[in-house]
């Protein structure tokens, strides 16, 4: 097992340096959310239906994100699309956002052709591709994002924060600048607690990841902010550690799988419960007795309270202490967290290009 506090033994193991972008995550944000607010030829926010965003895998937590922090106090329904149809309720008072890293991503590509062939208001959020190709033809909008990164997971404050910019630059969202600027102070705090050379006990990201050990890391969240956390640190856990991770949300697994830790069936898994302060009352009140619930599974459990102070810095600071745990979990297996050859295989045999 690597010592997670030699740094030359982290740095060899992670030759594509997926911890630095990890930890580039407040300069991300920032960027991200400059070039969504000050983007060129937007179209008009007037009579506005619906947000439909769409995107895949790392370019699809764009949406979750919005989503996430604002169906409840906008007007008008958002909808995130994670596969190549396009909802038959958006027509030309659909604002249509289409999400991808490289601009290449087949699904992405077949709701923005039929938002096209519809008349939605279109904008499109890449680093160039077919994407960009497409929505140049179309007049069509594009937040520019940095090319050149690890990979789309990699860019989600990019991408995330883009989207954020251009619904305020339209008129959709509240002025953000603000909100911004405090997440941003937020999660440089954190990058330096969960940096390379932040000894164990005194990191976080590397304490939860020798907790989780060879064990199968189970994530829960509250419906909305948290539930997107828990999404958030399942696909990171699966990218770069290379491990099956499961996500849940409450209330629905009061439903569900809490019949399914029945004795001794835990001890192989470990549940994390990612909690902030602007939970549900009656969501919040389910965690305790649900943990109580499954203990006799074996399951070992462990809460994380976000220590953002608002929404937005909430759930972008569980986003980041997951990143970091996935990456330094992915040390102590002996995997280089950038690659993920799997899900090339599965695009290869598809015919796709990558995304």
């Amino acid at each position: 097992m690597i010592e997670l506090d030699d740094p030359r033994a982290l740095q060899e193991a992670d030759p594509s340096g997926m911890l630095r972008t990890v930890l580039s995550l407040p300069a991300q944000c920032a960027d991200g959310y400059r070039a969504g607010r000050t983007a060129v030829h937007l179209p008009s926010s007037d009579s506005v239906s619906a947000i439909v965003v769409c995107g895949m895998g790392g370019s699809g937590v764009a949406g979750d994100v919005l989503a996430a922090l604002y169906h409840d106090r906008l007007g008008v329904p958002i909808v995130v699309v994670k596969n190549p149809v396009l909802p038959e309720f958006a027509g030309k008072d659909a604002l249509v956002v289409c999400s991808s890293y490289s601009g290449t991503t087949g699904e992405t590509l077949a709701c923005f052709e039929q938002a096209s062939g519809r008349g939605c208001r279109l904008v499109a959020v890449c680093s160039g591709g077919e994407l960009a190709r497409r929505a140049e033809q179309e007049d069509a909008p594009v937040v520019e994002v940095p090319p050149g990164m690890i990979a789309p997971r990699a860019a989600v404050g990019h991408l995330s924060f883009g989207v954020l910019g251009v619904l305020e630059a339209v008129g959709i969202l509240p002025p953000l600048e603000a909100e911004v600027a405090h997440c941003v102070r937020v999660l440089e705090r954190l990058g330096h607690e969960v940096g390379l050379s932040r000894p164990k006990g005194e990191n976080p990201a590397k304490d939860l990841a020798l907790a989780i050990g060879e064990r199968r890391p189970v994530i829960w969240g509250a419906d909305g902010p948290g539930a997107v956390a828990a999404l958030r640190w399942k696909t990171q856990l699966n990218e770069n550690a290379k491990v099956p991770a499961f996500h849940s949300s409450l209330p629905e697994l009061d439903h569900n799988e809490v019949v399914g830790w029945s004795s001794g069936v835990g001890r192989d898994f470990f549940l994390f419960t990612l909690r902030h302060d602007d939970e549900h009352p009656e969501v919040s009140a389910r965690f305790d007795v649900s943990v109580e619930v499954v203990k006799g599974s074996g399951l070992e459990h462990r809460e994380i309270r976000a220590a953002g102070g608002s929404p937005l810095s909430d759930l972008m600071w569980l986003i980041m202490l997951g990143d970091a745990t996935s990456v330094f979990l992915a040390y102590l297996r002996g995997h280089d967290p950038t690659p993920i050859e799997a899900i090339e295989r599965i695009k290869r045999a598809m015919g796709d290009r990558p995304a």
